[in-house]
């Protein structure tokens, strides 16, 4: 059965995957490269996942567990050579990539964990900017249950809470 698309060969399906990877600021899962990658209609799932694991193969691109990301290797070969993947397959790539880069992009920025410690659970919360840290606090949970459920609030509404502890430490309301 003929494929409909611009990328059919395993040459161009590699650059596709490493012009994908070079816009995301951090390991995505497979899944979601998956469907950025296959925004053409001349890709298999096939060919892409055999293009996929040629890459793991040559140090273009590094896994970890189910998530993938650009090696340095893949940054510099995949900047070289991505200008001759046809425009239109570029563009419509890009669009798929933007709100999945700057989920990843949010998400690197915010950091939590948890230890055990005497009388309960130390939960350690931060954000950065991008260029440093903005807030970091560190907290005591009665339990795990207690902070995991901190940490899953703060990774959903860091930036609120963010700000409201700047109202309330400056006295300002807006």
């Amino acid at each position: 059965m003929e494929r409909f698309g611009f990328i059919h060969d395993k040459l161009d399906i590699k650059i596709l995957i490493l012009f994908v990877l070079r816009r995301l600021p951090d390991y995505v899962q497979g899944d979601t490269l998956a469907e950025l990658v296959l925004c053409d209609d001349g890709i298999s799932y096939f060919d892409y996942t055999e293009c996929l694991d040629e890459l793991i193969g040559t140090g273009h691109i590094e896994r970890d567990g189910q998530r993938y990301r650009i090696t340095e290797k893949g940054d510099e070969h995949g900047g070289t050579i991505e200008s001759s993947l046809p425009y239109s397959v570029r563009k419509k790539a890009e669009k798929l990539i933007e709100p999945v880069a700057q989920k990843l992009l949010r998400n690197k920025m915010i950091k939590t964990s948890h230890t055990a410690a005497s009388g309960g659970v130390t939960v350690e919360l931060s954000m950065s900017d991008g260029v440093g840290e903005v807030i970091s606090m560190r907290l005591l949970a009665a339990d795990e249950d207690q902070a995991a459920e901190m940490e899953k609030n703060f990774r959903e509404h860091a930036e609120e809470y963010y700000g409201g502890i700047v109202e309330l430490l400056s006295g300002h309301k807006e």
